[in-house]
């Protein structure tokens, strides 16, 4: 057995003839009357007490010590009392992603997992914690992609957690456990009356961003980031290398997602309205740092920008002049005076890239090359996403069929 169990009620003294007795010490009948002793791994002494009549615990503590020492699942117990929250906390200053998920952890822990469990020492959770944090999620008004990612992150401290040797296994990895559930919403991507009318809703120095959105697929950061030097006329193609993004309220250049550089398809339409848009608002030097608000500055010649010369600023932008013209093209309603815009996520900026797949998809364009031009991580996740899109091959199974059983047909 590791350690030993200590009687602090008595200690062992020297009777009158010379054996061995039990001497009660000051302690006796004080307190907690056993503790179990044994050298941990760091070669520190960890002990815990007991009560009287409670021997047999101690002793099966510290057998079950030995026996996770032994399978490698030994825990200190110190390490385990940390809770949720403060490991979490230094867990996400750890991280080696960009800043910009780092951000993102952060608020999704803050918002959601530490109200719920960041109290909890790591060394107590069970799968029916997780199991009962799960449930909260799916009833709370979140998505359920979304719940799906907190849960995600939660996981991801439990599994650093581990690794650390706060927690012997990873709650989140028992079988009874489930991520939320996921509804598959279909992408419905807009009508091209609706695109027009959205565009024709905006104010005049913000339209060819639609068209750069429609016509070329590109992000909404793409979109403001994009620069003079990245439209390749005589190519006909657009050179994604830059977006604007907001770190915890400040702009920055930054790569475009994934650091994923790509060339897009520069249709004509969408050359010439550029052409009409940067002799009306000729592109405008901005200085930003880059990657992170504290980073090293680069000016950018970006071709669209606010009516003070600017960066065009999503938050703003969206909810006052996309809603606007959202509502003048019919699909939100128009708000009552004194009133905001309701929510229309499904009608954000990301839906024209909805609907450049869905016009090239139609169009027979294939999965790969739309994948590429759109900067996906690979070629699955567009098929997942857009595969209700892609034209019905029946029409062609029954031509090919029918081609060969043909009585006229000759191998």
């Amino acid at each position: 057995m590791a350690g030993h169990v200590q009687d602090r009620w008595y200690r062992t003294g020297q009777g009158p003839n010379g054996k061995a007795v039990k001497v009660k010490t000051d302690r006796y009948g004080l307190g907690l009357r056993y503790r179990a002793r044994y050298i941990g791994p760091d070669g520190t002494e960890k002990s815990k007490s007991f009560p009287d009549r409670q021997k047999r615990l101690a002793e099966q503590w510290l057998a079950q010590i030995e026996a996770d020492m032994t399978r490698g699942q030994y825990v200190d117990p110190a390490a385990s009392r940390v809770t949720f929250q403060q490991y979490a906390e230094r867990w996400i200053i750890g991280l080696t992603t960009d800043l910009t998920t780092q951000v993102a952890v952060e608020a999704r822990l803050r918002l959601h997992a530490f109200p719920r469990i960041g109290a909890r020492p790591l060394g107590s959770f069970r799968p029916v914690h997780i199991r009962e944090f799960v449930r909260d999620l799916e009833r709370d008004s979140m998505a359920g992609s979304y719940a799906r990612t907190v849960y995600g992150n939660v996981r991801a401290v439990l599994s650093a957690a581990v690794d650390d040797g706060h927690l012997a296994r990873n709650p989140c990895s028992a079988s009874s456990v489930r991520p939320p559930a996921v509804s598959v919403n279909r992408v419905v991507p807009l009508l091209p009356a609706h695109v027009r009318a959205v565009r024709a809703g905006l104010p005049e120095r913000y339209r060819a961003m639609v068209d750069v959105g429609s016509g070329c697929g590109l992000r909404q950061g793409e979109i403001i980031g994009l620069t003079e030097d990245a439209v390749d006329f005589d190519g006909e193609r657009l050179r994604v290398v830059n977006q604007v993004k907001l770190i915890r309220g400040v702009a920055v250049f930054a790569p475009p997602k994934m650091d994923k550089e790509r060339d897009v398809p520069l249709p004509s339409s969408v050359a010439e309205e550029l052409r009409r848009h940067m002799k009306d608002h000729p592109p405008v030097d901005v200085e930003l740092p880059w990657r992170k608000p504290d980073g090293p500055t680069v000016v950018r010649r970006l071709l669209f920008t606010n009516s003070a010369g600017w960066v065009v600023w999503r938050s703003n932008f969206n909810a006052l002049e996309w809603k606007r013209a959202l509502a003048a093209a019919g699909l939100i309603p128009a708000p009552e005076p004194g009133e905001r815009h309701t929510s229309a996520r499904q009608y954000g900026m990301h839906a024209l890239r909805h609907f450049y797949a869905s016009v090239l998809l139609d169009a027979g364009e294939s999965v790969k090359a739309v994948s590429e031009y759109m900067g996906h991580s690979d070629p699955a996740m567009t098929l997942r996403v857009y595969a209700h899109l892609m034209p019905s091959s029946a029409a062609r199974a029954r031509r090919a069929i029918d081609h060969v059983l043909d009585p006229a047909y000759e191998s």
